[in-house]
Order: structure tokens, then C-alpha cells, then sequence
């Protein structure tokens, strides 16, 4: 008999195997795809020497993350860290850099560097403590509460339509929308804040990471120390039903609500499936990989510094083309995220060429390709940049959907990020992880803290599982702890 089954090797799930195997506990990861990883995969998508991030890309958590800091992930794997974090090109040449230093980018913001610095300064000289406790269960009391109230003001001033009464000119609110816009969503609003200046803050603190070689180096990590530790992978396996690892004492999922809802095959409780089925999924994206004979011609020599820049030009142009997607339609001038890895990690690409990630947002279950507004949006900034493009490659809404279950309708932040179910995810609960299900607890995205690579879904799941079911302390995680 095993101790422990999880389901699925996304960040969360291996989270979950590590904490749990580290315990002293027997741990069997079970994976459908081939390779472990989830979001966090990296793959030639194209041609052999280019190594592409099938999802996420760059990872402020990964150093920021109270899991991955006690597992000591920047002593396991290297990172190279931008000085210049984000960027946010703006027509004319014009462009605000969001650097790791924060009087840099205050004095680079001109007339509204001192508002700027009004808002972030304060959120920055708290960061660890505020990264803490949003990293924690909504409903448990804070343990700095005057750095939660401060960071609760902040999003209060950018998550309403007074959003605008700090700044005079373009260039800080763009800055602030373009980290914002992150969650699928529209602008302004709580959400969107809160999760854009805990992005915001990050970078002018931890910084915006690159992990060299992909954001598989991440997973490899976790695996490697699941085991190092004793526990075993399995890949290639898909669970339908919870009937499959009944012979384990607890059972960790690192699936949407809906991978839940197909394997209990009606177990649950009447009224917790409902909840489960009332869960909201949001709209999707549309991801574009590019390979480059040579880097972006970024008209503004500042954008080709960052990790990551965001194109949608001013506040107000990102902003309504969020509202685009919100009413169900495909924006023509869309908000982009965009990764240049490549310009930081030699790894990823042959010498003197290049490889691109983007995405912009589509409505969710969309077919559409965007790469060519994708590519308009990209050269608005950039001119030159077709004459660079050596190959594409779209993955659609659906496309994602495909190739993650947990994506539903291409929604890979596995739920809607509505301030509702940011307190749903996806029940109200002080311990959401947990199921009715005897011993059986979720720990996707789809629980809290919400999207990103942060591992901390399956390392609450984990010290959950760890007190009711086997009755044991969290063990210690970092690299020199119980070592085999």
C-alpha cells in the first residue's frame, strides 16, 4: 500500500510529493502526459536546439513563494535575474521600465515618479510580509495585519475606476495596467490589482527570474527531490477514477474542479457538487512561439533589458482591450505578454538567434488564431520584427484545453480570478483543499492562492493531509534536510 497518490505533476502536485516524502512518507506521483511538469514544462516545440516554455516563463515566485524559499529552489537551479523586470512600450518611442530598483524606475516615471513611488514604495518595504500572507488562506487572519491593510489600500486605489487620480501623465499607469492585466479579466478591478501589484512589488524586490534552461528546470528540481526521498513518478498514466488509488491513505489532486467531479463518479456530497459545478472558468489565451534570427528591434532600446515586456500601449488602450474579450469578441489590437528568454539564458537557442513566448487573451474555448495580431502588436513597437521571423507556432484557447485538462476552455489560471471566487476557490472555506471525501484533498490552481508557479496549493494540501490523516509535523524542505 501506498501512503500517498498524487494526481498529477504540475508545480502544486509535486509540491504536495515533496512535502509528503520528506515526511517519511511513501509518495507515487501519477502523470497522464509523458512528462512531468504541468505548466511548468519546457520543449524543442519546433525545431531541435530551440527549447520553448510550453506555459509559464518567468517566475518572480519561484524566489518569492514561501514554499519554494524553504526548499531553497534558487540554490537548487540557477535563475538570471533582469535588472529591468517588465516593460511597456509606448507608441513614439516611449517606453516605462519597471526595474528591480524602485528609484530608478521612479525617476525614469518623470512627473509621476513621486505617486508611483507613494503607491509601491510602502508595499516594497513590506514584501515579505505581504507576499506571506496573500500566499496564505483568504479567511485566516493576517499575521502582519497592518501589511495586509497597506496592500489592501493599494488595491483599493488601482482595483476601482479612481484607478487614474494619482497619475497625470501615460507612463505609470501603463506600467501599473500592463502587470495588471495579467489574470483575464476586466480593468480596473480588485482582483486584477491585487494580483498585479503583488507582481509589481515582486519586482522591485526578488526580481523577475529566468530559470536557465526553461521552467522545466523547476519541476526537474522537485522531482529529482521527490526521489532522492523515496517516492516514485509515473508518467503516461491517466486516473479516471478515484476507485483506481483507493489503496492509498491519502490522495492529493492537482486537477481543475471538474477532473474532481469525473473521478469521484458521484461520491460527493450533494451540496459540495454543486459547488464544484457552479465553479467558473474564465476566458483563455491564445500562445504564439516564435524562433528569431536575431533579437526584437525594439524601437526603445530600454524593452530589449527586461525579462518581459506587455504590449497594449496607454491605460486606456489595455483596458478596453480586456473589455473586448470580456464580451466575448477577439480584440485587433490585443494586450500581449511576451518573454524574450532567450536575450538572458544562451541555452535556449543556437548561437545569434533567438527564440519568443507570447500570448494574448481570447474568450474562452476560442479556435482563433491570433499570431497575426499578435505579430502587428509586436511590431508596433518594434518595427523591423517580421523581417526577423524565422517560424511561428500557435497553440489556440483550445489548443490548451487539449494539451492541460486543468486549462478549461484554455483557461490556464484553472478558474476565473473574480474577487467571488478568489474567496470561493472553489469553496468558502478556512481549509478549501480539503474535500468531503475522506483523505482526498485538491490542490490545484484552482485553489488558493490562485494561478502561478508557487507550489503552495499542494504544500497546503500537504500539511493538511499531513496533520488529519497521518499525524505528522511538516517536515523540513530545503536542500541539505533529510537527505537520502
Amino acid at each position: 500500500m501506498t501512503d500517498v497518490t498524487v494526481v498529477g505533476s504540475g508545480p502544486n502536485g509535486l509540491a504536495a510529493a515533496v512535502t509528503m516524502a520528506r515526511a517519511g512518507l511513501s509518495v507515487r506521483v501519477l502523470e497522464a502526459a509523458p512528462t512531468a511538469g504541468g505548466g511548468s514544462r519546457t520543449s524543442e516545440l519546433m525545431r531541435p536546439g530551440y527549447r520553448h516554455d510550453v506555459c509559464s516563463a518567468v517566475h518572480p515566485m519561484g524566489l518569492a513563494s514561501p514554499f519554494f524559499r524553504d526548499f531553497g529552489l534558487a540554490d537548487r537551479i540557477r535563475m538570471e535575474v533582469p535588472e529591468a523586470s517588465y516593460a511597456q512600450p509606448l507608441d513614439g518611442g516611449q517606453a516605462a521600465v519597471a526595474y528591480r530598483s524602485l528609484e530608478r524606475t521612479i525617476q525614469d516615471l518623470g512627473p509621476d515618479g513621486n505617486a508611483y513611488k507613494r503607491l509601491m514604495g510602502p508595499l516594497v518595504r513590506h514584501s515579505e510580509a505581504i507576499t506571506r500572507t496573500l500566499m496564505d488562506p483568504l479567511l485566516k487572519v493576517p499575521r502582519e495585519p497592518r501589511s495586509a491593510l497597506r496592500f489592501g489600500l493599494a488595491a483599493l486605489d488601482q482595483g476601482t475606476a479612481a484607478w487614474n487620480r494619482r497619475f497625470s501623465g501615460e507612463a505609470a499607469p501603463a506600467l501599473l495596467t500592463g502587470v495588471m492585466a495579467h489574470p483575464v479579466g476586466q480593468l480596473p478591478s480588485l482582483p486584477s490589482a491585487g494580483g498585479g501589484l503583488l507582481l509589481a512589488l515582486l519586482a522591485h524586490t526578488v526580481g523577475w527570474p529566468v530559470p536557465v534552461g526553461g521552467s522545466q528546470a523547476i519541476a526537474d528540481a522537485m522531482v529529482e527531490d521527490l526521489l532522492a526521498h523515496g517516492g516514485e513518478l509515473e508518467s503516461g498514466v491517466r486516473v479516471d477514477s478515484l476507485a483506481e488509488v483507493s489503496g492509498s491513505r491519502a490522495v492529493i489532486l492537482d486537477t481543475a474542479p471538474a477532473g474532481l467531479l469525473r473521478m469521484a463518479g458521484g461520491r460527493l456530497p450533494a451540496r459540495y457538487e454543486k459547488t464544484l459545478r457552479q465553479f467558473r472558468y474564465g476566458n483563455a489565451a491564445c500562445k504564439v512561439d516564435f524562433i528569431l534570427s536575431g533579437p526584437v528591434p525594439w524601437k526603445n532600446p530600454a524593452v530589449a533589458a527586461a525579462g518581459t515586456v506587455h504590449l497594449g500601449g496607454t491605460r486606456t488602450e489595455t483596458a478596453a482591450a480586456e473589455a473586448e474579450v470580456a464580451a466575448g469578441r477577439h480584440p485587433g489590437e490585443p494586450y500581449v505578454l511576451l518573454s524574450q528568454p532567450s536575450s538572458f539564458d544562451s541555452t535556449r537557442a543556437p548561437a545569434g538567434h533567438h527564440i519568443l513566448w507570447t500570448y494574448c487573451h481570447v474568450p474562452a474555448g476560442s479556435n482563433r488564431d491570433m499570431a497575426g495580431e499578435i505579430t502587428a502588436q509586436i511590431e508596433r513597437f518594434a518595427p523591423g520584427f517580421r523581417d526577423v521571423v524565422l517560424e511561428t507556432r500557435t497553440t489556440t484557447a483550445q489548443g490548451l484545453a487539449a494539451y492541460n485538462e486543468n486549462y478549461v476552455g484554455g483557461d490556464f489560471g484553472a478558474g476565473a480570478v473574480t474577487l467571488g471566487q478568489m474567496l470561493r476557490r472553489p469553496v468558502l472555506s478556512p481549509s478549501p483543499w480539503q474535500t468531503p471525501l475522506p483523505g482526498v484533498y485538491l490542490c490545484s490552481a484552482s485553489t488558493p492562492p490562485g494561478p502561478g508557479v508557487h507550489g503552495m496549493g499542494g504544500y497546503h494540501a500537504a500539511r493538511l493531509a499531513l496533520k488529519d490523516v497521518f499525524g505528522l509535523p511538516v517536515p523540513a524542505l530545503g536542500p541539505a534536510a533529510g537527505s537520502s
